[in-house]
């Protein structure tokens, strides 16, 4: 029987999981997030497929989610972060995730990511050289993992990777993109377009691809809320410019800066070095003035302002 096992890894780039999932939340006609435990059912039905296995002989044996993050004391300072944070940790490991953390750092008052695709490739090529695992499921759209797919080729490991690839129009009439790197696709053995997948299988009502979704209550799309004042004053700023405010108000997928004489709209999308999901209300932030398809302004370029260490 463990000749006849098909062993499965599956390995998480944490920050474009979290996109993924937001888009669907957020921008997505399905208002869900990925479900972790749904996606490892589907995994394991995609690569008994392509491995022309029966399913129950294709198992997870290992996961693996990577991503940056604050430390206990910045945590601490954010009300309720540590919470969420332990509430995420507790579907990782219901679904038998180890999680892999590097501390974010500050740099200049601003927060960055280092080291993490290093780490995530570090781990994926030891346990694939010491035959941990037959196939690979790597989440990620980055071709920094080419040199990695290909040290695994060469390993005799197949190498699946899920990929997204999207675009939309947010409700600032932003144009959205999201790409996978052409690259990478053509060095794995099976590469899986999930939006296609997702969305022909979801017209067929297929529960394994319904499960991939957290089952709740589907959400209702939200509305942007009309700023409090005209626009005008705001025409002595140029596009582009840098500036500072406080967060005034949070919404689902949206938010608003305070910056006299209005609060600036701004949209999810728009939240650099870090997520959406990670600010608070009363946080200071550095943005720039862009205008909507109306001529209004709206914030973008939402980066966090973190004191240094």
């Amino acid at each position: 029987m463990r000749e006849k096992m098909t062993r499965i890894g599956v390995f998480y780039d944490g920050n474009y999981f979290l996109h993924v999932s937001n888009y669907y939340n957020y921008d997505h006609q399905r208002r869900r997030r990925l479900s972790i435990s749904g996606l490892h059912e589907f995994i394991r039905h995609q690569v008994a497929q392509e491995e022309n296995v029966d399913v129950r002989l294709a198992q997870i044996v290992s996961a693996h989610y990577f991503r940056g993050r604050l430390n206990a004391f910045e945590a601490k300072q954010r009300g309720d972060t540590l919470y969420w944070d332990r509430v995420f940790d507790d579907i990782l490991m219901s679904a038998g995730v180890m999680t892999h953390f590097l501390p974010l750092r500050s740099t200049f008052g601003r927060r960055e990511e280092k080291g993490v695709d290093v780490y995530l490739a570090l781990e994926a090529y030891d346990q694939g050289v010491h035959d941990k695992f037959d196939v690979l499921v790597l989440i990620s759209s980055d071709g920094d993992y080419v040199p990695l797919i290909r040290k695994l080729n060469g390993a005799g490991v197949r190498v699946m990777v899920l990929s997204w690839d999207f675009e939309y129009e947010n409700e600032i009439g932003k144009r959205m993109i999201t790409r996978t790197s052409q690259e990478l696709l053509e060095e794995v053995t099976y590469p899986i377009a999930m939006h296609e997948l997702i969305d022909n299988r979801l017209k067929r009502n297929d529960p394994l691809v319904n499960n991939i979704f957290v089952q709740t209550e589907g959400k209702k799309a939200y509305q942007v809320e009309p700023a409090t004042n005209g626009h005008e004053a705001f025409e002595e700023f140029e596009e582009g410019e840098i500036l500072v405010g406080e967060i005034f108000s949070l919404k689902n997928g949206y938010g608003f800066i305070k910056y006299p004489p209005n609060n600036l709209f701004f949209h999810h999308t728009s939240v650099i070095d870090g997520d959406f999901t990670e600010l608070r209300e009363g946080d200071e932030v550095e943005f720039t003035i862009g205008r909507n398809d109306d001529g209004e302004p709206i914030a973008e370029s939402i980066r966090l302002l973190w004191e240094e260490e």
